[in-house]
């Protein structure tokens, strides 16, 4: 019997599951929160990536523009990341699973793969870009095993 560990992520979110080969159940073994995240939430109108912001920049006069990702996301992004990527680590390293496969958003499963361990990524089975942290149950299960069939 082996087991898989299938970690879901997005920059906010990302849970980790685990599935053996015989019963094909997914039993959940983490959720995690962005902590950088809620802070990011708790600012003012404007700091944050894609807010509308009116009269500032050089499209003022036009009234409203979009700012541009900012540099704070992408390390809340990245910090996040190493997180997660730690616990995978740990967990191959322990030898707690036997394979693992990552399903994320884009940004995430780059920031991802460039964090796992030589003997992680050697246990990857496989990784696909999309986003399924939102989902639960019957639907979760069907959305990780036909992400899991391209791969």
């Amino acid at each position: 019997m082996s087991k898989t560990w299938i970690l879901l992520a997005n920059s906010r979110h990302a849970r980790l599951f685990e599935r053996d080969s015989r019963s094909r159940e997914f039993i959940e073994l983490a959720d995690f929160i962005n902590p950088d995240d809620v802070t990011m939430r708790q600012t003012v109108a404007g700091e944050r990536h894609g807010s509308a912001v009116k009269g500032h920049g050089p499209a003022a006069h036009i009234g409203t523009q979009f700012e541009p990702r900012s540099d704070m996301d992408e390390k809340a992004c990245r910090g996040f990341a190493r997180d997660v990527a730690a616990r995978l680590n740990k967990g191959v390293v322990n030898h707690q699973c036997d394979w693992v496969s990552l399903i994320a958003s884009s940004q995430m499963l780059g920031e991802l793969r460039a964090l796992l361990s030589d003997a992680a990524t050697e246990k990857l089975r496989g990784s696909v870009a999309s986003d399924l942290t939102r989902y639960q149950g019957q639907e979760l299960r069907q959305r990780i095993s036909e992400a899991l069939a391209t791969v």
